[in-house]
């Protein structure tokens, strides 16, 4: 039988889960706007975006091993305000100096609704439930990449940059609201005790822990494939495949509507199929979809020889994510702020970096889909080639 998940938890707690596309998309449309107001050059208005998403890891980083001595709620409440405040003061910035140190706060802050949000499931929840669960979150949290430049674009019909980060500012004590509905999840008599040699001890531990790293590996090189997508897709599909603007977008939607689609059917299939199979096959299957898409672009210059596997690859990421997620947090309950920190920081590092590095040959169909294929291989060789015992987690 089905268990029945709290609404209100599911819709909370996938909100926290929005912080980065959030930060990052909603004014992705005002930022050449911006930087022309703030006379900086588009190499310092694009470095906004890079120390937010640097922001985002080391908040995760930070606040992670915090939470598992300290609890979840009170740092959930002060990250995600010091989030809505930042944001409010980047409308003020009065240089790009400034506002580079404030995007710097307001990843350090978004940070930590990303990583608490995680624990907190792990507390609550076990295997395949917890699984569950962060496949409802999944479709909570996609909505964002979706809704946010369309929202940020309906601003700038009204306002400019700065009304776009007061808009924001307004999300943030939206989903602070969302924030004080939660209770703590994590007790005092479940808390880790010790300083910070303590938590460098509980960090080696659970990097250390096959039946961790594994799954948390398998999702950072998994989803990557998504983001090289995302880095490169508009001068791809515009750039070489001549699609406009308005074309883009739907091919955007569409496949964030996938990744959604994906993550529900994930969902109901946990229980019965458990997150460890749904994980191999979501591995196995953005493998055959890389190779397909090598295979059309090799063969074809049509943009339907791109298409249909790149869909099928980026809506294996509603598989790959939540069950990835929930083995790797399966045995963590003693450690769970510090384990998804880990989670968190593997996920930015590779999309972070991998998407830069395959640029720096071109931005070309033949490079985004030997990138991706590499990225996709790479996730099967962790998930078949490394030997992991059974958590001891029950679904």
């Amino acid at each position: 039988m089905t268990v029945s998940l709290p609404r209100g938890r599911v819709l909370a707690l996938g909100g926290l889960s929005s912080f980065g596309p959030l930060a990052l998309d909603l004014y992705l449309p005002a930022l050449p706007q911006l930087t022309a107001d703030l006379r900086a050059t588009e190499a310092a208005g694009q470095l906004s975006l890079s120390v937010c998403m640097i922001g985002l890891a080391l908040g995760q980083l930070l606040v992670g091993p915090f939470t598992d001595r300290v609890g979840r709620r009170v740092p959930l409440l002060v990250g995600v305000g010091l989030f809505a405040v930042t944001a409010a003061l980047c409308a003020a910035a009065p240089s790009i100096e400034l506002l580079l140190a404030l995007r710097l706060l307001s990843g350090l802050a978004g940070g930590a609704g990303l990583v608490i949000a995680r624990a907190m499931v792990r507390d609550l929840y076990d295997g395949a439930l917890a699984a569950r669960m962060f496949a409802l979150l999944m479709l909570v949290s996609n909505i964002a990449p979706v809704v946010a430049p369309l929202l940020g674009g309906l601003v700038l019909r009204v306002a400019d940059w700065r009304g776009v980060f007061l808009v924001l500012a307004a999300v943030g004590v939206v989903l602070l609201g969302a924030a004080l509905t939660q209770a703590e999840t994590l007790p005092a008599d479940r808390r880790r005790t010790g300083g910070l040699r303590g938590v460098a001890t509980v960090l080696r531990d659970v990097v250390r822990d096959r039946r961790f790293i594994v799954p948390a590996v398998v999702q950072g090189i998994g989803v990557c494939g998504m983001f090289v997508y995302i880095a490169m897709a508009s001068f791809v599909l515009q750039g070489t495949y001549g699609l406009d603007p308005q074309g883009f977008a739907i091919v955007f939607g569409v496949n964030a509507v996938a990744i959604v689609l994906v993550g529900r059917l994930s969902a109901q299939l946990v229980g019965r199929v458990g997150p460890r199979r749904l994980l191999a096959a979501g591995v196995v299957v953005a493998l055959l979809a890389a190779v397909a898409m090598l295979v059309g672009v090799l063969l074809s210059r049509s943009v339907w020889a791109l298409l249909p596997p790149l869909l099928v690859l980026v809506s294996c990421t509603g598989v790959i994510m939540p069950n990835a997620t929930a083995l790797a947090l399966a045995d963590q309950g003693r450690a769970a702020g510090t384990a998804s920190a880990v989670i968190g920081l593997l996920q930015f590092a590779f999309a972070a970096i991998v998407p830069p590095l395959a640029s720096l040959g071109g931005v070309t169909p033949l490079v985004m889909a030997i990138t991706i294929l590499a990225t996709a291989t790479g996730a099967a060789i962790v998930q078949f080639g490394v030997r992991v015992r059974e958590p001891a987690a029950t679904g």
